[in-house]
């Protein structure tokens, strides 16, 4: 089990990864490590707004939320705060699809309120009321 991790910033994620390194290649929001519970399958988070995040404190790296490796056999799930794995729990199939189904819906809402921020009328009048501030 591979219990701490720290951060390695790269450009591109390398083929052969370590055990217990975060690469983060933030021009392509993206992360990679080695599954927390040993197996030794890589696994890739995207970054976004409605993707992971990675942050870094002294202590070391964080993921949020939490990763959910329910395509592998071993199932893994956990979180990395401050450079340590913490263990979650196991989820059924039925918590699994309730979760993707509610990452969907965030997805959607956070696209459609883009989508509508975009539009010719809305943006200009944020230009206006930006003159009276």
């Amino acid at each position: 089990m591979i219990e701490s991790f720290r951060l390695e910033r790269v450009h591109y994620i390398p083929k052969v990864l370590e055990p217990g390194v975060l690469y983060l290649a933030e021009e392509f929001d993206v992360a990679a490590h080695l599954c927390a519970c040993g197996c030794g399958t890589k696994v890739t988070t995207p970054l976004g707004p409605t993707e992971w995040q990675v942050t870094e404190v002294e202590a070391g790296p964080s993921v949020w939320p939490s990763i959910g490796s329910w395509q592998l056999p071993c199932r893994s799930h956990y979180v990395i705060a401050g450079g340590q794995t913490h263990w979650a729990g196991q989820w059924s199939d039925e918590r699994i699809r309730a979760g993707r189904e509610a990452e969907q819906r965030r997805r959607e809402a956070f696209y459609a309120t883009r989508a509508r921020d975009r539009k010719p009328l809305v943006r200009f009048v944020r230009w206006l009321r930006s003159l009276f501030q």
